[in-house]
């Protein structure tokens, strides 16, 4: 019998107490956070949808490695098991530890960028780019015109533009290409995934440029998915051979384990060269820990090596990309445009198309994500022009490419009657849209402003006025 409900492939084993607040109580919260739900407090949120990095709820086969882990300094045994596990699934020969994926971007950007050179990618991460503007280089977003149009339908929106990477490299020259970066899935375009063909065509450009091809990885499982699902030839494959592929086509790779190894902290950077493996250990001992733990703790490794196996799960995976599909088809089905088709990781609203009367300089996306948490408590992300719209000379504002509020949905946690209570709030957030207000920033730090930048709403009767800046949580 062919079931029609993707039922969870797990039984729930501990719960975690969700405090309901109520509307009331929810203004306040938000105007002591500024409008920015990355200074609210956990505890005032009842459906957190921030991020789905770091915040997976964990097997107990983890919990059991957890207690397993070996803190010895040098050469743990979880270390081995971490490595082993890493090295058996990408191929690669240098395997560096690190607390997070920023952590690997940082020694492997920080060696290999600088001035005059750049990175060209599908897109860039907000932390990958922050780490390439960091050092001085220039960071080079190539998605393929499909994916820059949200209702546009296209199996692979995540692919990087191979004719624009030619062009490109040709302009700047091989020479002052640091590095392409291939990100699986594209998180900032939309969660799409990236077809194996794409990669292969730019493992093959790379190779006869001598540019160095890395893979940001840190959701190749659910990239894998859909792979197996549209691309012709991989329909017996294994979710993990996928993977394993395509790794094999890049000469290393940055995973951030906080999402396809299910785990709440860890990374590593992977890499081929002897050479460039090095020269960034240095840097990891430096700045992270020794080698064989680079910021993790025992118990991280052991969790890490778990989850890297569990996220293949055949059954796992298929309740993983169906279950945030319900989400957005529920959402598409009653008119809130989403981009289509839904990411595995997370739903991304169009915010301009949802409040066309807000203008960019406005910020759709911002007053979005403030109105799904007054109405029902649920934490977002503006994926926009908060995020990466950039000004000019004048200081007029530079918007980015869309205006997007994703909703990513951590691994293991929700169930679908949370889903459910999204989607009613959706439906009444639709019915009241021309009341909605945009908002200004009134305070905005020079790199990665979305996390610590507070606004005021405009044209309401409640807009405060920050008096310094030393409320909201975070110092400025």
């Amino acid at each position: 019998m062919h079931h029609k409900v993707t039922i969870e492939p797990f039984r729930i084993k501990v719960v975690e107490q969700i405090k309901l607040t109520t509307e009331e109580e929810r203004q306040v919260f938000l105007k002591n956070a500024n409008y920015n739900p990355f200074l609210l407090h956990s505890n005032e949120v009842i459906i957190d949808l921030l991020t789905d990095s770091g915040t997976s709820a964990m097997s107990s086969e983890q919990w059991a490695g957890i207690m397993r882990g070996d803190e010895s300094y040098a050469g743990a045994s979880s270390w081995q098991r971490m490595e082993n596990t890493i090295k058996d699934l990408t191929g690669y020969t240098y395997i560096l530890p690190t607390h997070q994926g920023r952590a690997a971007e940082h020694l492997l950007y920080s060696r290999i960028g600088g001035a005059g050179k750049v990175f060209i990618s599908n897109t860039h991460f907000d932390t990958t780019r922050a780490n390439i503007e960091f050092t001085g280089a220039k960071a080079i977003d190539l998605p393929i015109e499909e994916g820059k149009h949200p209702e546009v339908i296209h199996p692979f929106k995540g692919n990087l533009d191979t004719k624009a990477l030619l062009r490109t490299i040709e302009n700047y020259g091989p020479k002052n290409v640091a590095a392409v970066i291939l990100t699986v899935t594209n998180n900032s375009g939309g969660g799409q995934p990236v077809s194996m063909a794409n990669a292969r065509a730019v493992a093959e450009i790379c190779k006869k440029h001598s540019i160095l091809f890395i893979l940001d990885a840190c959701r190749i499982a659910e990239n894998s998915w859909y792979i197996r699902d549209h691309e012709a030839g991989y329909e017996d494959k294994t979710y993990r051979q996928i993977a394993q592929e395509m790794f094999g086509l890049a000469d290393g790779c940055i995973m951030s384990a906080k999402k396809d190894a299910l785990v709440n902290m860890g990374g590593f950077l992977a890499l081929k060269d002897l050479d460039l493996a090095i020269s960034c250990r240095t840097v990891l001992i430096i700045t992270e820990g020794y080698s064989t733990y680079g910021g993790l703790s025992g118990r991280d490794m052991e969790a890490i090596a778990q989850g890297l196996e569990e996220v293949f799960d055949e059954d796992y995976l298929d309740y993983r990309i169906k279950s945030t599909a319900y989400l957005g088809n529920h959402l598409d089905a009653m008119g809130i445009p989403v981009i289509k088709p839904i990411g595995g990781h997370a739903v991304y609203v169009d915010a301009r198309s949802f409040y066309p009367h807000i203008p960019p300089h406005e910020f759709p996306g911002q007053s979005l994500v403030c109105e799904l948490y007054l109405k029902a408590g649920i934490r977002s992300c503006e994926i926009g022009s908060v995020m990466f719209g950039k000004y000019d000379e004048q200081g007029q504002l530079i918007p980015a490419e869309m205006e997007l509020v994703r909703l990513a949905i951590p691994r293991r946690v929700y169930t679908q009657s949370h889903i459910d209570y999204v989607i009613e709030t959706f439906r009444e957030l639709k019915k009241e849209r021309h009341l909605a207000k945009g908002f200004r920033i009134t305070y905005e730090p020079p790199f990665l402003r979305h996390f610590t930048a507070r606004f005021e709403p405009l044209g309401g009767k409640d807009s405060p006025q920050v008096a310094g800046l030393e409320k909201g949580g975070v110092f400025a």
